[in-house]
């Protein structure tokens, strides 16, 4: 048994949530020779256990395990597979506080921001639970005499699923329960800096019923237990959620086998504040836009573009603002937690630093908090100019850009100048510009006056080198299923 110290905390009272092991083919599985990594509290540095870290041979275990239990699981009903998405569902809401603490120990979230994640995560079973029971053929006027045509939609086969640390319980739900739906098997690789809460939703999938085989969590070394994935032709479709650059990795490695491929990747989102919107409110969404889990959300605003004439009123509000913010660890519940790793942190100190080279001003904060290595003030800079770095690469943390515009021609050309093209945010209270602002912005998202857009029925996605497909909405469980066409002559 690994050592897990974690399972000697008080305020986790399901002590089976906190798994060490793989969840392998309904089975609790060690790594070859007993290998594991240790996952520390980003808060303190504290160690709060040991996990399994599976070798190549064991992450090809995984997808024989997969590749078996499809056979069956494929063709069960969809009001079965409905059914256990359902339990799955009452399970994770019955656990929600025991999942958020465990969440906040392992990524260092604030807990309210945690208990949210935890509602949101069982959000997309519960509507792909609905979802599993709609693919229905489809008819289709033939072209042909006495031909018949259908349309059927088949599960894919088995899916690799790679989840990131900053949503370890969201993003896994939203890729699997839309491939469990659909009636593929699952391989998930959670990050290494949160495997608890990846394992404890396999914890709650066991007692929920799924079969052996069909949801399937190996926790270990990325390169190590992705690669063989991706040269694995029964793997028949692979989603990310991640980096552009690891992306990219993952594209050229699936090429050869030709894989289906989701990818959610990095954003660089612009906040466009137009003269005439109201200000208060934009402060009050942008804010949210900013630093909601720290900043460490590729929703993140990463570049606020204020025009001109209520630029000074807006920076002054946003810097009174983002001065209010309290920072701590996650179980007090701050504003502002820790970020998740020492090279997040020195980011942060570079393009602080580079901005205020290249003539930006810093109005609050710029600099490591004394609560831990890992805490770094919520900053604002403001005048920044477009060759800065806080412009041109994704921030993932608490310093927000704020610079002035004049037009909206300049203003779109700025924001859409970036490999990026996942969320845009717009505030104004004139219908036409708001039209216009949305038609022009090159990206997958735009919310209007708001924040908040994401949801188990939208179709979450970006353009550009912000990813590939959709997840939410029914189209992201047709991402895990194949067209087939049918054309039949009863002769």
């Amino acid at each position: 048994m690994l050592d897990t110290a974690i399972s000697a905390r008080a305020d986790i009272e399901d002590k089976r949530l906190l798994r060490s092991f793989s969840y392998v083919n309904g089975r609790w599985i060690s790594g070859d020779g007993d290998v594991s990594f240790a996952v520390k509290n980003p808060a303190d540095g504290a160690r709060l256990g040991d996990v399994a870290s599976l070798s190549p041979a064991q992450a090809t275990q995984a997808v024989d395990a997969a590749q078996t239990a499809f056979d069956a699981f494929s063709v069960t009903l969809p009001q079965e597979r409905s059914t256990l998405l359902r339990r799955w569902y009452d399970l994770i809401v019955a656990a929600k506080e025991d999942l958020a603490r465990i969440m906040v120990l392992e990524q260092g979230k604030p807990l309210s921001e945690a208990r949210g994640e935890i509602d949101y995560a069982a959000s997309f079973i519960e509507f792909y639970a609905e979802e599993a029971k709609r693919p229905n053929v489809e008819g289709v006027t033939s072209h042909l005499h006495d031909a018949e045509v259908e349309l059927w939609m088949e599960p894919v086969g088995v899916v690799a699923l790679i989840t990131p640390w900053n949503f370890p319980c969201a993003m896994l739900t939203r890729k699997a329960a839309a491939a469990l739906a659909a009636g593929c098997t699952v391989v998930a690789h959670p990050s290494a800096e949160t495997p608890y809460s990846a394992l404890a939703l396999a914890e709650l999938a066991e007692r929920a019923g799924f079969p052996p085989g069909v949801f399937n969590v190996i926790t270990g070394d990325a390169a190590t237990i992705v690669k063989p994935w991706t040269e694995d032709t029964r793997i028949r479709a692979l989603s990310f959620t991640g980096s552009t650059e690891v992306g990219k990795l993952l594209y050229a490695q699936s090429a050869s086998t030709v894989k289906k491929l989701v990818l959610e990747l990095g954003g660089h989102a612009p906040v466009i504040v137009f003269k005439g919107a109201d200000l208060d409110r934009a402060v009050t969404e942008v804010m949210k836009a900013k630093f909601a889990t720290s900043g460490q959300d590729c929703l993140g605003a990463n570049r606020i573009y204020v025009e001109r004439p209520v630029y000074d009123a807006f920076c002054e509000k946003f810097t009174a603002a983002t001065q209010a913010l309290t920072v701590g660890r996650g179980m007090d519940d701050p504003d502002i937690g820790p970020l998740m790793n020492e090279r997040a942190v020195a980011k942060q100190e570079d393009q602080v630093a580079d901005a205020l080279a290249q003539g930006a001003r810093i109005t609050c904060g710029g600099n490591r908090l004394p609560f831990g290595s890992l805490f770094y003030a919520p900053t604002v800079l403001v005048d920044v100019p477009d060759s800065a770095k806080i412009m041109r690469e994704e921030t993932f943390g608490p310093v927000a850009a704020i610079s002035p515009f004049d037009s909206e021609d300049e203003v779109f050309a700025r924001a859409n100048d970036s490999e990026y093209g996942l969320v845009a945010y717009v505030h104004s209270t004139n219908p036409k510009r708001i039209y216009r602002a949305t038609r022009a912005l090159q990206y997958g998202m735009v919310a209007v006056n708001r924040t908040k857009v994401t949801g188990a029925p939208i179709p979450f996605g970006g353009m550009k080198q912000s990813g590939l497909g959709r997840e939410g909405a029914r189209m992201g469980m047709q991402e895990f299923m194949e067209l087939k066409y049918v054309c039949r002559d009863w002769a």
